[in-house]
């Protein structure tokens, strides 16, 4: 398709929450694998498609927002920090994981069960904190900056619909990357969608 001089070319951006996509995604199809070189791409022509398909783009690149746990995660971290932030356009930010501060509970009597009875490991969990803050801040700094026209927002969490009602108040297009009805609230917060499932294809491994 041949583009006028006079025709919009729109700069599409994409914001991954890494953990709650992942996890969509195994409930979705548990053995899928992602081809992360192909997933940036992939959401931002879904979402010209979705928005106007009739105008040009350009993929202004992907933030990953993510955790893990700096016990447990090397691999991931690695992998995390060089093999997906080496793909064009990427940029990566893995905040480390935290101990929760209450231990678990019995189901039984309720008391609090600080270490493991048998090797003495220590039964808190960890928690994933701030990491929704540093996605809402890259995505709203970035728009301030002018970087980007169309944000593709992949994640069904709540807490992003204050910063698609706030980027939509400034002129800037935010389409939801869903799993269906998954986060109905958050998808009626964007100006459209698209089904992530029904594209799978287009960046399976």
């Amino acid at each position: 398709m041949s583009v006028g001089p006079a025709a919009q070319r729109y700069r599409v951006r994409v914001f991954v929450d890494f953990w709650n996509y992942v996890l969509a995604m195994r409930d979705t199809e548990r053995l899928f694998r992602t081809d992360w070189s192909k997933f940036g791409p992939q959401m931002a022509h879904a979402a010209m498609q979705a928005y106007d398909p009739t105008s040009a783009h350009s993929f202004q690149g992907m933030g990953v927002h993510g955790s893990y746990n700096p016990s447990t995660d090397h691999k991931l971290h690695h992998w995390a920090t060089t093999v997906l932030a080496g793909f064009p356009g990427v940029s990566v930010s893995f905040l480390k994981r935290h101990r929760q501060h209450n231990p678990p509970s019995c189901p039984r009597c309720h008391s609090r069960v600080a270490q493991c009875p048998a090797c003495s490991s220590d039964m808190r969990g960890t928690e994933e904190k701030g990491v929704d803050v540093h996605m809402a801040i890259e995505m709203i700094s970035l728009a301030m900056q002018g970087s980007y026209d169309i944000a593709v927002l992949v994640s069904s969490d709540r807490d992003f619909i204050p910063v698609a009602e706030f980027l939509d108040a400034r002129g800037i297009v935010v389409v939801h990357a869903a799993f269906g009805s998954r986060s109905a609230q958050l998808t009626q917060s964007c100006w459209t969608s698209v089904d992530i499932p029904r594209i799978r294809n287009g960046f399976k491994r």
